[in-house]
């Protein structure tokens, strides 16, 4: 079945099927490997992606269900100011240290400054809740939100 979405601000078309997952989408039809699966149950946030500027479970999402919407993965964000700012307050707050789960991270950062752009710690916990990091202890995680929120995000 011919699939039509918006992949980082192009119109796309995949003939997949409509049951495949968006997961597997981006990395084998489109060979976008910032997406990573790393629990395959939504778990962990490593594949994370923006539908509709919505953080999504690629691994859950069936691809049928973002016909016609727009879809971000960390490299169509990337070319934005918001992804320099976020990633910048990671790395002077030492927010990635192996760097798996940073693109889920960072997608997910976005999506509560943009709901919120002056959230509290705990809103902040609550928010990434859903993104597992092995290696950061997540302190870091959380000030370079709080870092990146007092920079400001343009959206």
């Amino acid at each position: 079945m011919e699939i039509k979405f918006i992949l980082n601000g192009k119109q796309v078309s995949v003939d997949v099927s409509p049951s495949m997952r968006l997961l597997d989408v981006i990395r084998d039809k489109f060979h976008l490997t910032g997406t990573k699966e790393g629990c395959g149950e939504g778990e962990c946030g490593a594949c994370t992606v923006l539908v509709n500027n919505e953080p999504y479970n690629s691994c859950l999402t069936p691809v049928i269900n973002i016909v016609n919407k727009e879809v971000i993965t960390i490299e169509g964000f990337r070319e934005t100011k918001a992804y320099r700012i976020i990633a910048d307050a990671f790395a002077e707050m030492g927010g990635s240290q192996c760097g798996f789960c940073t693109p889920g991270m960072i997608l997910a950062t976005y999506a509560v400054l943009k709901k919120n752009p002056h959230p509290t710690e705990e809103e902040i916990r609550f928010a990434l809740s859903g993104n597992l990091c092995r290696c950061t202890g997540y302190q870091s995680i959380v000030f370079a939100v709080l870092k990146a929120s007092e920079k400001g995000i343009e959206l």
